[in-house]
Protein backbone atom coordinates (compact mmCIF):
# COMPACT_ATOMS: atom_id res chain seq x y z
CA UNK A 1 0.00 0.00 0.00
CA UNK A 2 1.22 3.50 -0.85
CA UNK A 3 2.47 5.53 2.12
CA UNK A 4 -0.39 7.57 3.58
CA UNK A 5 1.59 10.80 3.73
CA UNK A 6 2.36 10.46 0.01
CA UNK A 7 -1.32 9.83 -0.71
CA UNK A 8 -2.38 12.94 1.22
CA UNK A 9 0.25 15.06 -0.48
CA UNK A 10 -0.59 13.81 -3.99
CA UNK A 11 -4.30 14.35 -3.42
CA UNK A 12 -3.64 17.95 -2.39
CA UNK A 13 -4.29 17.80 1.36
CA UNK A 14 -0.89 18.90 2.66
CA UNK A 15 -0.12 22.60 3.09
CA UNK A 16 2.39 22.65 5.94
CA UNK A 17 3.80 20.17 8.46
CA UNK A 18 6.07 20.31 11.45
CA UNK A 19 8.37 17.86 9.62
CA UNK A 20 7.50 16.00 6.41
CA UNK A 21 9.87 13.07 6.93
CA UNK A 22 9.01 12.62 10.60
CA UNK A 23 5.27 12.58 9.87
CA UNK A 24 5.76 10.27 6.89
CA UNK A 25 7.61 7.82 9.16
CA UNK A 26 5.08 8.30 11.97
CA UNK A 27 2.19 7.29 9.70
CA UNK A 28 3.84 3.98 8.86
CA UNK A 29 2.42 2.59 12.11
CA UNK A 30 -1.10 3.05 13.53
CA UNK A 31 -1.50 6.27 15.51
CA UNK A 32 -4.30 8.41 16.93
CA UNK A 33 -4.83 11.82 15.33
CA UNK A 34 -7.45 14.54 15.67
CA UNK A 35 -9.13 17.47 13.98
CA UNK A 36 -11.34 19.98 15.79
CA UNK A 37 -14.68 21.24 14.46
CA UNK A 38 -16.41 24.22 16.06
CA UNK A 39 -20.20 23.70 16.14
CA UNK A 40 -21.13 27.22 15.09
CA UNK A 41 -23.90 25.89 12.81
CA UNK A 42 -26.07 22.78 12.76
CA UNK A 43 -24.50 21.54 9.53
CA UNK A 44 -21.12 21.36 7.86
CA UNK A 45 -20.79 22.96 4.43
CA UNK A 46 -18.58 21.81 1.58
CA UNK A 47 -15.83 24.14 2.77
CA UNK A 48 -15.42 21.72 5.72
CA UNK A 49 -14.95 18.66 3.50
CA UNK A 50 -11.14 18.74 3.28
CA UNK A 51 -10.54 18.03 7.00
CA UNK A 52 -13.43 15.56 7.09
CA UNK A 53 -12.08 13.65 4.08
CA UNK A 54 -8.62 13.67 5.68
CA UNK A 55 -10.03 11.91 8.75
CA UNK A 56 -11.60 9.31 6.48
CA UNK A 57 -8.30 8.69 4.68
CA UNK A 58 -6.54 8.30 8.02
CA UNK A 59 -8.99 5.61 9.09
CA UNK A 60 -8.83 3.81 5.75
CA UNK A 61 -5.07 3.48 6.24
CA UNK A 62 -5.40 1.92 9.68
CA UNK A 63 -5.18 4.95 11.95
CA UNK A 64 -7.61 5.99 14.68
CA UNK A 65 -9.07 9.45 14.04
CA UNK A 66 -10.68 11.63 16.65
CA UNK A 67 -13.29 14.14 15.51
CA UNK A 68 -13.32 16.73 18.26
CA UNK A 69 -16.50 18.78 18.39
CA UNK A 70 -15.66 22.08 20.05
CA UNK A 71 -18.61 22.41 22.37
CA UNK A 72 -16.38 24.28 24.82
CA UNK A 73 -14.25 26.38 22.48
CA UNK A 74 -17.32 27.44 20.48
CA UNK A 75 -18.46 29.32 23.59
CA UNK A 76 -15.27 31.39 23.26
CA UNK A 77 -14.88 31.80 19.48
CA UNK A 78 -11.80 31.32 17.34
CA UNK A 79 -10.40 34.66 16.06
CA UNK A 80 -8.42 32.88 13.32
CA UNK A 81 -9.28 34.10 9.84
CA UNK A 82 -11.88 36.57 11.14
CA UNK A 83 -11.84 40.36 10.95
CA UNK A 84 -14.40 40.73 13.73
CA UNK A 85 -15.61 38.86 16.77
CA UNK A 86 -17.80 35.83 16.07
CA UNK A 87 -21.39 35.87 17.25
CA UNK A 88 -21.62 34.41 20.73
CA UNK A 89 -23.73 31.25 20.97
CA UNK A 90 -25.62 29.94 23.97
CA UNK A 91 -24.74 26.58 25.52
CA UNK A 92 -28.05 25.21 24.21
CA UNK A 93 -27.27 26.29 20.64
CA UNK A 94 -23.78 24.82 20.81
CA UNK A 95 -25.13 21.54 22.21
CA UNK A 96 -27.78 21.19 19.49
CA UNK A 97 -25.26 21.99 16.74
CA UNK A 98 -22.74 19.52 18.15
CA UNK A 99 -25.25 16.66 18.06
CA UNK A 100 -26.18 17.44 14.45
CA UNK A 101 -22.52 17.52 13.37
CA UNK A 102 -21.84 14.18 14.99
CA UNK A 103 -24.43 12.55 12.73
CA UNK A 104 -22.87 14.05 9.61
CA UNK A 105 -19.35 12.96 10.57
CA UNK A 106 -20.53 9.36 10.93
CA UNK A 107 -21.13 9.24 7.15
CA UNK A 108 -17.38 9.56 6.60
CA UNK A 109 -15.86 7.81 9.61
CA UNK A 110 -16.80 4.50 11.27
CA UNK A 111 -17.05 5.05 15.02
CA UNK A 112 -17.94 1.44 15.87
CA UNK A 113 -15.68 -0.65 18.11
CA UNK A 114 -13.44 2.32 18.98
CA UNK A 115 -12.11 2.55 15.41
CA UNK A 116 -12.58 6.28 15.81
CA UNK A 117 -13.80 8.62 18.52
CA UNK A 118 -16.29 11.46 18.63
CA UNK A 119 -15.43 13.73 21.54
CA UNK A 120 -16.70 17.08 22.76
CA UNK A 121 -14.17 19.35 24.47
CA UNK A 122 -16.91 20.81 26.65
CA UNK A 123 -16.55 17.58 28.65
CA UNK A 124 -13.21 18.75 30.03
CA UNK A 125 -13.01 22.48 29.33
CA UNK A 126 -16.25 23.22 31.21
CA UNK A 127 -14.76 21.60 34.32
CA UNK A 128 -11.61 23.72 34.37
CA UNK A 129 -11.05 26.07 37.29
CA UNK A 130 -9.65 29.41 36.24
CA UNK A 131 -6.86 29.92 38.79
CA UNK A 132 -5.45 26.37 38.52
CA UNK A 133 -5.64 26.61 34.72
CA UNK A 134 -3.64 29.85 34.73
CA UNK A 135 -1.03 28.36 37.09
CA UNK A 136 -0.69 24.98 35.35
CA UNK A 137 -1.22 25.94 31.69
CA UNK A 138 -1.11 29.72 31.30
CA UNK A 139 2.42 29.99 32.69
CA UNK A 140 3.75 28.13 29.64
CA UNK A 141 2.52 30.79 27.18
CA UNK A 142 4.34 33.93 26.14
CA UNK A 143 2.03 36.91 25.58
CA UNK A 144 4.56 38.40 23.17
CA UNK A 145 4.50 35.23 21.06
CA UNK A 146 0.71 35.05 21.16
CA UNK A 147 0.39 38.67 20.01
CA UNK A 148 2.77 37.95 17.14
CA UNK A 149 0.66 35.04 15.88
CA UNK A 150 -1.25 35.69 12.68
CA UNK A 151 -4.69 35.09 14.21
CA UNK A 152 -4.09 37.75 16.88
CA UNK A 153 -2.03 40.16 14.79
CA UNK A 154 -4.71 40.52 12.12
CA UNK A 155 -7.31 41.32 14.75
CA UNK A 156 -5.36 43.86 16.78
CA UNK A 157 -6.28 46.66 14.37
CA UNK A 158 -10.02 45.98 14.56
CA UNK A 159 -10.08 44.84 18.18
CA UNK A 160 -9.42 41.51 19.87
CA UNK A 161 -11.50 40.63 22.91
CA UNK A 162 -9.91 39.02 25.95
CA UNK A 163 -12.15 35.96 25.63
CA UNK A 164 -10.91 35.38 22.06
CA UNK A 165 -7.31 35.93 23.20
CA UNK A 166 -7.73 32.83 25.39
CA UNK A 167 -8.76 30.61 22.47
CA UNK A 168 -5.20 29.53 21.64
CA UNK A 169 -4.66 28.36 25.22
CA UNK A 170 -7.81 26.27 25.15
CA UNK A 171 -7.01 24.61 21.81
CA UNK A 172 -3.47 23.89 22.97
CA UNK A 173 -4.91 22.36 26.13
CA UNK A 174 -7.19 20.17 23.97
CA UNK A 175 -4.12 18.69 22.27
CA UNK A 176 -2.41 18.13 25.63
CA UNK A 177 -5.54 16.48 27.06
CA UNK A 178 -5.90 14.16 24.05
CA UNK A 179 -2.18 13.36 24.20
CA UNK A 180 -2.56 12.38 27.86
CA UNK A 181 -5.85 10.49 27.63
CA UNK A 182 -5.99 9.13 24.06
CA UNK A 183 -2.28 8.89 23.13
CA UNK A 184 -3.01 11.36 20.31
CA UNK A 185 0.20 12.54 18.65
CA UNK A 186 -0.97 14.37 15.51
CA UNK A 187 -3.26 17.35 15.12
CA UNK A 188 -4.50 18.41 11.69
CA UNK A 189 -6.48 21.45 10.61
CA UNK A 190 -6.90 24.31 8.17
CA UNK A 191 -3.98 26.55 7.30
CA UNK A 192 -5.34 29.26 9.63
CA UNK A 193 -4.86 26.85 12.56
CA UNK A 194 -1.08 26.57 12.25
CA UNK A 195 -0.34 28.84 15.22
CA UNK A 196 -2.82 27.04 17.47
CA UNK A 197 -1.44 23.61 16.47
CA UNK A 198 2.16 24.65 17.16
CA UNK A 199 1.08 26.06 20.54
CA UNK A 200 -0.36 22.65 21.45
CA UNK A 201 2.81 20.84 20.37
CA UNK A 202 4.90 23.23 22.47
CA UNK A 203 2.61 22.74 25.49
CA UNK A 204 2.96 18.93 25.22
CA UNK A 205 6.74 19.32 25.14
CA UNK A 206 6.78 21.61 28.18
CA UNK A 207 4.28 19.70 30.35
CA UNK A 208 4.91 16.08 29.33
CA UNK A 209 8.33 16.31 27.66
CA UNK A 210 6.53 14.56 24.81
CA UNK A 211 6.76 14.78 21.05
CA UNK A 212 3.74 15.60 18.92
CA UNK A 213 3.22 16.66 15.32
CA UNK A 214 1.07 18.97 13.22
CA UNK A 215 -0.24 19.19 9.66
CA UNK A 216 -2.38 21.82 7.97
CA UNK A 217 -4.53 21.74 4.84
CA UNK A 218 -4.65 24.46 2.20
CA UNK A 219 -7.59 26.81 1.92
CA UNK A 220 -9.42 25.42 -1.11
CA UNK A 221 -10.45 28.02 -3.66
CA UNK A 222 -11.84 27.56 -7.14
CA UNK A 223 -9.79 28.35 -10.24
CA UNK A 224 -11.51 31.76 -10.31
CA UNK A 225 -10.18 32.52 -6.84
CA UNK A 226 -13.51 32.18 -5.02
CA UNK A 227 -13.79 30.47 -1.67
CA UNK A 228 -14.88 26.85 -1.95
CA UNK A 229 -18.58 26.23 -1.37
CA UNK A 230 -19.89 29.75 -1.94
CA UNK A 231 -22.63 30.16 -4.55
CA UNK A 232 -25.17 32.78 -5.52
CA UNK A 233 -27.65 30.99 -3.26
CA UNK A 234 -25.22 30.94 -0.32
CA UNK A 235 -23.31 28.09 1.32
CA UNK A 236 -23.69 24.51 0.08
CA UNK A 237 -24.59 22.48 3.18
CA UNK A 238 -24.27 18.77 3.90
CA UNK A 239 -27.67 18.78 5.63
CA UNK A 240 -30.29 17.85 3.01
CA UNK A 241 -32.85 20.10 4.70
CA UNK A 242 -30.58 23.07 3.94
CA UNK A 243 -29.23 21.92 0.55
CA UNK A 244 -31.19 19.19 -1.21
CA UNK A 245 -29.31 16.20 -2.69
CA UNK A 246 -30.31 17.48 -6.13
CA UNK A 247 -28.82 20.94 -5.49
CA UNK A 248 -25.76 19.31 -3.91
CA UNK A 249 -25.27 17.22 -7.05
CA UNK A 250 -25.74 20.32 -9.23
CA UNK A 251 -23.05 22.16 -7.27
CA UNK A 252 -20.50 19.50 -8.16
CA UNK A 253 -21.56 18.98 -11.76
CA UNK A 254 -21.15 22.72 -12.33
CA UNK A 255 -17.48 22.52 -11.29
CA UNK A 256 -15.22 24.61 -13.52
CA UNK A 257 -13.19 22.63 -16.04
CA UNK A 258 -9.92 23.68 -14.41
CA UNK A 259 -11.03 22.37 -10.99
CA UNK A 260 -12.49 18.99 -11.97
CA UNK A 261 -9.44 16.71 -11.62
CA UNK A 262 -8.26 18.46 -8.44
CA UNK A 263 -11.70 18.08 -6.86
CA UNK A 264 -11.82 14.39 -7.81
CA UNK A 265 -8.61 13.92 -5.82
CA UNK A 266 -9.83 15.86 -2.79
CA UNK A 267 -13.51 15.04 -2.56
CA UNK A 268 -13.84 11.42 -3.71
CA UNK A 269 -12.18 8.14 -2.78
CA UNK A 270 -11.48 7.16 -6.38
CA UNK A 271 -7.96 5.70 -6.73
CA UNK A 272 -5.31 8.18 -7.76
CA UNK A 273 -4.30 5.89 -10.62
CA UNK A 274 -7.77 6.23 -12.16
CA UNK A 275 -7.77 10.00 -11.69
CA UNK A 276 -4.32 10.27 -13.24
CA UNK A 277 -5.51 8.32 -16.28
CA UNK A 278 -8.19 10.91 -17.11
CA UNK A 279 -6.37 14.13 -16.20
CA UNK A 280 -6.03 15.21 -19.84
CA UNK A 281 -9.62 14.64 -21.00
CA UNK A 282 -11.56 17.56 -22.42
CA UNK A 283 -14.79 18.44 -24.16
CA UNK A 284 -17.66 15.96 -23.85
CA UNK A 285 -15.41 13.50 -22.00
CA UNK A 286 -14.73 16.12 -19.34
CA UNK A 287 -18.49 16.50 -18.81
CA UNK A 288 -18.65 12.76 -18.11
CA UNK A 289 -15.84 13.18 -15.57
CA UNK A 290 -17.83 15.97 -13.89
CA UNK A 291 -20.79 13.60 -13.68
CA UNK A 292 -18.56 11.06 -11.95
CA UNK A 293 -17.34 13.72 -9.52
CA UNK A 294 -20.91 14.83 -8.76
CA UNK A 295 -22.20 11.28 -8.29
CA UNK A 296 -19.31 10.20 -6.06
CA UNK A 297 -19.40 13.35 -3.91
CA UNK A 298 -23.19 13.16 -3.50
CA UNK A 299 -23.06 9.42 -2.71
CA UNK A 300 -20.63 9.99 0.16
CA UNK A 301 -22.88 12.57 1.82
CA UNK A 302 -26.40 11.43 0.89
CA UNK A 303 -26.01 7.80 -0.15
CA UNK A 304 -26.08 6.14 -3.57
CA UNK A 305 -29.85 6.13 -3.98
CA UNK A 306 -30.21 9.88 -3.41
CA UNK A 307 -27.24 10.45 -5.73
CA UNK A 308 -28.89 8.25 -8.36
CA UNK A 309 -32.14 10.20 -8.09
CA UNK A 310 -30.18 13.44 -8.57
CA UNK A 311 -28.49 11.97 -11.66
CA UNK A 312 -31.81 10.91 -13.16
CA UNK A 313 -33.36 14.30 -12.41
CA UNK A 314 -30.39 16.07 -13.99
CA UNK A 315 -30.41 13.89 -17.09
CA UNK A 316 -34.17 14.22 -17.33
CA UNK A 317 -34.13 18.01 -17.60
CA UNK A 318 -31.17 17.96 -19.98
CA UNK A 319 -32.96 15.91 -22.58
CA UNK A 320 -33.15 12.34 -21.31
CA UNK A 321 -29.63 11.40 -22.35
CA UNK A 322 -28.71 7.84 -21.38
CA UNK A 323 -26.82 7.38 -18.14
CA UNK A 324 -23.27 6.08 -18.42
CA UNK A 325 -22.83 2.89 -16.38
CA UNK A 326 -19.53 4.22 -15.08
CA UNK A 327 -21.35 7.19 -13.56
CA UNK A 328 -24.30 5.35 -12.06
CA UNK A 329 -23.84 1.80 -10.71
CA UNK A 330 -26.83 -0.40 -11.54
CA UNK A 331 -27.29 -1.22 -7.86
CA UNK A 332 -27.97 2.45 -7.20
CA UNK A 333 -30.54 3.11 -9.94
CA UNK A 334 -34.06 3.51 -8.52
CA UNK A 335 -36.87 1.74 -10.34
CA UNK A 336 -38.80 3.80 -12.81
CA UNK A 337 -38.06 6.19 -15.64
CA UNK A 338 -36.32 9.55 -15.66
CA UNK A 339 -39.61 11.11 -14.55
CA UNK A 340 -39.15 9.31 -11.24
CA UNK A 341 -35.80 10.99 -10.88
CA UNK A 342 -37.43 14.40 -11.22
CA UNK A 343 -38.80 13.88 -7.72
CA UNK A 344 -35.32 14.86 -6.52
CA UNK A 345 -35.61 18.31 -8.11
CA UNK A 346 -36.51 21.29 -5.86
CA UNK A 347 -40.28 21.62 -6.05
CA UNK A 348 -42.84 24.18 -4.93
CA UNK A 349 -46.53 23.43 -4.52
CA UNK A 350 -48.84 26.22 -5.67
CA UNK A 351 -52.60 26.22 -5.20
CA UNK A 352 -54.81 25.74 -8.27
CA UNK A 353 -56.58 29.08 -7.83
CA UNK A 354 -53.27 31.00 -7.87
CA UNK A 355 -52.22 29.19 -11.03
CA UNK A 356 -55.60 29.96 -12.58
CA UNK A 357 -55.01 33.69 -12.00
CA UNK A 358 -51.40 33.44 -13.11
CA UNK A 359 -48.29 35.13 -11.75
CA UNK A 360 -45.82 37.53 -13.34
CA UNK A 361 -42.68 35.64 -14.33
CA UNK A 362 -40.27 37.81 -12.32
CA UNK A 363 -42.37 37.39 -9.18
CA UNK A 364 -42.57 33.62 -9.56
CA UNK A 365 -38.81 33.28 -10.10
CA UNK A 366 -38.25 35.26 -6.91
CA UNK A 367 -40.83 33.30 -4.92
CA UNK A 368 -39.24 29.93 -5.67
CA UNK A 369 -35.72 31.31 -4.97
CA UNK A 370 -34.40 30.89 -8.51
CA UNK A 371 -33.51 34.58 -8.11
CA UNK A 372 -32.41 36.44 -5.01
CA UNK A 373 -34.71 39.42 -5.56
CA UNK A 374 -37.24 40.94 -7.92
CA UNK A 375 -34.51 43.08 -9.44
CA UNK A 376 -32.34 40.02 -10.06
CA UNK A 377 -35.31 38.23 -11.69
CA UNK A 378 -36.05 41.21 -13.96
CA UNK A 379 -32.44 41.37 -15.13
CA UNK A 380 -32.35 37.61 -15.75
CA UNK A 381 -35.47 37.65 -17.90
CA UNK A 382 -34.50 40.81 -19.81
CA UNK A 383 -31.16 39.17 -20.66
CA UNK A 384 -32.90 36.08 -21.99
CA UNK A 385 -32.01 33.76 -19.12
CA UNK A 386 -35.51 32.84 -17.90
CA UNK A 387 -37.37 29.81 -19.29
CA UNK A 388 -40.68 28.07 -18.70
CA UNK A 389 -40.99 24.48 -19.98
CA UNK A 390 -37.94 25.07 -22.16
CA UNK A 391 -39.41 28.21 -23.77
CA UNK A 392 -37.62 31.52 -23.29
CA UNK A 393 -39.65 34.09 -21.38
CA UNK A 394 -39.87 37.26 -23.47
CA UNK A 395 -41.11 39.74 -20.86
CA UNK A 396 -40.79 40.19 -17.10
CA UNK A 397 -44.59 40.56 -16.97
CA UNK A 398 -45.28 37.33 -18.85
CA UNK A 399 -47.97 35.52 -16.87
CA UNK A 400 -47.20 31.96 -15.87
CA UNK A 401 -50.05 29.83 -14.71
CA UNK A 402 -52.55 27.09 -15.46
CA UNK A 403 -52.03 27.27 -19.23
CA UNK A 404 -48.36 26.28 -18.72
CA UNK A 405 -49.11 23.05 -16.85
CA UNK A 406 -47.68 20.00 -18.58
CA UNK A 407 -48.80 16.74 -16.96
CA UNK A 408 -49.60 18.76 -13.86
CA UNK A 409 -46.19 20.43 -13.67
CA UNK A 410 -44.38 23.58 -14.78
CA UNK A 411 -40.60 23.51 -15.23
CA UNK A 412 -38.78 26.81 -14.65
CA UNK A 413 -35.16 27.42 -15.58
CA UNK A 414 -32.76 30.21 -14.66
CA UNK A 415 -29.70 30.38 -16.88
CA UNK A 416 -28.32 27.17 -18.32
CA UNK A 417 -28.46 24.78 -15.37
CA UNK A 418 -30.72 25.90 -12.51
CA UNK A 419 -34.17 24.30 -12.51
CA UNK A 420 -37.24 24.43 -10.31
CA UNK A 421 -40.48 22.51 -10.61
CA UNK A 422 -43.98 23.83 -9.89
CA UNK A 423 -46.74 21.37 -9.01
CA UNK A 424 -50.39 21.90 -8.21
CA UNK A 425 -51.12 21.37 -4.55
CA UNK A 426 -51.63 22.96 -1.18
CA UNK A 427 -49.02 25.56 -0.37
Amino acid sequence: MQRLFDVLRERGFVEQTTADKAIGDLLQEPITCYIGFDPTARSFHVGSLVPIMALAHMQQHGHRPIALVGGGTALVGDPSGKTEMRQMLTEEQVGENAEALKGQLSRFVDFENDQAALLNNADWLARLKYIPFLRDIGRHFSVNRMLASESCRLRLETGLSFIEFNYSLLQAYDFLYLYQTENCVLQMGGSDQWGNIVAGIDLIRRVEQGTAFGMTFPLITTSSGEKMGKTAKGAVWLDQDLTSPYDYYQFWINTADADTIRFLSLFTFLPLSEIEAIKDVEGADLNVVKSVLAFEATSIVHGQREAAKAVKASYGVFGGRSIDAQILPSSAIPRGSCEAGLEAMPTTLIAQDRLRKGMAAFKLFTEVALCESGGHARRLIKQGGGYVNGRRIESIDTMIGEKDLNRGEILLRAGKKRYHRIKVGRE
